[in-house]
């Protein structure tokens, strides 16, 4: 159970430390040159991103907390099921809701970077923010086996 434990924690740290690099460093750096060449490169990104590694992180996050909380017993268990809920529904919903429709619409030329952009890295720090309070609660659950 405590190996099951860290690697629920070492997910959540990771798309925590993801979604914020974006917010913090990604899309300021992007703001700062020209839109058009901002396009080209989130478009991308955006195509690089969808690859096996991201998909352990981002589906694995909710999932490893959610199999933590079934196997751990009281009081850990409410700490990993809540870290569960708030990574699913803060970066899950969120990027499946949000996140995923501006891409598209950023790929498909419907949506200009200057649009894009502040709307998109609102919604990142959403996920940023969930994915750190999923992260923490992971660690309270830990302080409880």
């Amino acid at each position: 159970m405590l190996i099951l434990a860290l690697i629920t924690l070492v997910l959540h740290g990771a798309l925590t430390g993801l979604f914020y690099a974006f917010s913090m460093s990604v899309m300021p750096g992007l703001n700062a040159i020209d839109p058009a060449q901002a396009e080209a490169a989130m478009r991308s990104v955006n195509r690089k991103i969808l690859n096996p590694w991201l998909f352990v992180v981002f589906l694995g996050s909710p999932l490893a907390a959610l199999v933590a909380g079934f196997l751990a017993g009281a009081p850990a268990a409410v700490w990993f099921f809540a870290a569960a809920a708030v990574n699913f529904v803060g970066s899950f919903l969120v990027t499946v809701a949000i996140n995923v429709p501006m891409n598209n619409a950023l790929d498909a030329g419907t949506m200009p970077f200057k649009a894009y952009s502040p709307r998109w890295t609102t919604w990142n720090t959403v996920r940023t923010v969930a994915c750190a309070a999923g992260l923490v609660l992971v660690g309270i659950g830990l302080t409880g086996l």
